[in-house]
């Protein structure tokens, strides 16, 4: 396990579709723990393969008020409904923070390091933070469905200084 630089915007592999994973070996294991290692470095509550510059179908996300991790290697989005405008941050966009619509519920199909199939159903906060990283897989960024930039000062107002 290892804590990664994140790749910054504009680099390539950013807006690039990721490859599957054809087999999980300890490579993709190890993956997902440098993922995770450097998510917590960062303070980030999502990462995708490819923000390590690993352009592979895999991230993690934080889970609800318990913090699980959730880790989806190639998944699929099998259904999303409702819609909600939120404010969003990146870990490969340093201080930029804005409003993006997405869907409220999310429904998905992904596999686990032991290579086992599973469904999740995901709504509010959780349902945007693995929309938004599914999208780094498929080099989609979220400054491209920002609708409004937030400042720092604004998101300060919104949320209270955290000392």
């Amino acid at each position: 396990m290892a804590i990664k630089e994140v790749v910054k915007h504009p680099a390539k592999v950013l807006t690039e579709k990721c490859k599957e994973v054809t087999v999980i070996n300890e490579e993709i294991i190890t993956l997902l723990d440098d993922l995770y290692d450097t998510m917590v470095e960062y303070d980030g509550v999502g990462i995708a393969a490819p923000q390590i510059n690993v352009p592979l179908r895999v991230a993690i996300v934080e889970l609800g008020e318990e913090r699980d991790i959730l880790e989806m290697i190639n998944p699929t989005i099998l259904e999303t409904s409702g819609s909600e405008v939120d404010i969003e941050g990146c870990l490969s966009f340093p201080n930029l923070y804005g409003e993006v619509e997405r869907p409220t519920y999310v429904k998905i199909e992904a596999c686990d390091r032991e290579g086992r199939v599973y469904e999740l159903e995901a709504g509010g906060f959780d349902a945007r933070a693995i929309l938004h990283e599914i999208d780094h897989l498929d080099g989609v960024l979220f400054d491209s469905k920002l609708i409004r930039v937030v400042t720092e000062e604004e998101l300060a107002e919104m949320y209270g200084e955290e000392e």
